[in-house]
C-alpha cells in the first residue's frame, strides 16, 4: 500500500500530538500526588466541626507520670524537632505488640490499668462499674481528632467506639528507633500518658501506624498539639523522623511557631 507524504506528515503529527499528551497527563498526575503527600492531606478531608485544641496529658490527683529515658526538652516544639535525628525507616521486620509488653500494664502502680487510667482522665461524667473505682463504663467528651461530641459505653461491641491511641504509634517508633530501646523503656512508651489520646475508634484506625507525613486529624485546632506531643515522646524516647515527616511537622508548626513542647509532669 502506498502512502502519500501529506498523509504520512498528517499521521506523524497527530503521533506527536498523542504523545505530549501522554505526557501533560503524566506530569499532571505526578504533580497531584506530589502535592497529596506534602501540602493535600492538610486541605484534604475540608473544614472540620471547631473541636479542642489540646488533648489532656496527666491528671496528677491519681495519676503518676512514668519515668521516660529522657527529659522533654523545653521550649518550642520547633527547636525540639531541630535536635531530633533525621533518617529512612528500619525494616519492620520481628515487630510486634508484644515488644512493648502486656498491653495496658498498671505501670505507675495507682491501681488501675492504663487503658482505664487514660479513659478516666479524658472522658467526663465518668460512670465506674459497680464497687470499681478503675473500671470505666460510661462518659462522653468533645472527641479532639474529629471534634465531636462523642459517647463512651463499655460493651462487647460498643467499647470499640472509643479507642486509645499512641500519638507516636507502636509500628512507627519500632522502625525509628524503638528496636535500640531496652524492654521497661518500651513498656513505659506503650503506657506513658504523654503518648496516648482517647480517641475515636474509626479515625485510630484510619491513622494505624501512620506518623505526620501521612495522617494527622481531621480536626485541625488540634494539630499543633499533636504534632508537639509526637515532637515530645520522641525526644523523649529516642527516636528519630524521616525527613518526609519532619516536613510535615514543620509545615503545621509553621502557623503555630511559640507552640512548646508537651510533658507529664
Amino acid at each position: 500500500m502506498t502512502v502519500s507524504w501529506s498523509a504520512y506528515r498528517r499521521a506523524r503529527r497527530r503521533s506527536r500530538q498523542a504523545w505530549a499528551l501522554l505526557v501533560t497527563a503524566a506530569v499532571c498526575i505526578v504533580a497531584a500526588l506530589s502535592w497529596f503527600f506534602t501540602a493535600g492531606q492538610f486541605a484534604a478531608a475540608g473544614p472540620a466541626p471547631e473541636g479542642p485544641t489540646e488533648a489532656p496529658v496527666l491528671n496528677a490527683a491519681w495519676m503518676k507520670p512514668v519515668q521516660e529515658p529522657n527529659p522533654v526538652p523545653a521550649g518550642t516544639a520547633l527547636a525540639a524537632l531541630d535536635g531530633i535525628a533525621v533518617k529512612g525507616r528500619a525494616p519492620n521486620t520481628d515487630y510486634s505488640r508484644e515488644a512493648f509488653g502486656q498491653a495496658w500494664l498498671d505501670v505507675d502502680r495507682n491501681g488501675c490499668d492504663t487503658r482505664n487510667d487514660i479513659l478516666r482522665r479524658d472522658l467526663a461524667d465518668v460512670v465506674f462499674a459497680e464497687g470499681s473505682t478503675c473500671k470505666v463504663t460510661a462518659g462522653h467528651f468533645r472527641e479532639p481528632y474529629t471534634g465531636k461530641d462523642v459517647d463512651f459505653r463499655r460493651g462487647s461491641e460498643s467499647s470499640r467506639a472509643v479507642q486509645i491511641d499512641h500519638v507516636v504509634a507502636l509500628g512507627d517508633a519500632w522502625q525509628k528507633g524503638a528496636q535500640g530501646l531496652g524492654p521497661k523503656e518500651r513498656q513505659s512508651l506503650a503506657n506513658d500518658p504523654l503518648n496516648l489520646i482517647a480517641a475515636d475508634g474509626a479515625a485510630n484506625q484510619q491513622k494505624s501506624a501512620g506518623d505526620a507525613a501521612t495522617w494527622l486529624p481531621k480536626n485541625t485546632a488540634l494539630r499543633c498539639h499533636y504534632v508537639a506531643r509526637q515532637i515530645s515522646v520522641k525526644a523523649a524516647y529516642g527516636l528519630w523522623v524521616t525527613a518526609a515527616e519532619k516536613d510535615a511537622m514543620k509545615k503545621v508548626l509553621g502557623s503555630c511557631p511559640g507552640q512548646e513542647t508537651i510533658t507529664a509532669r
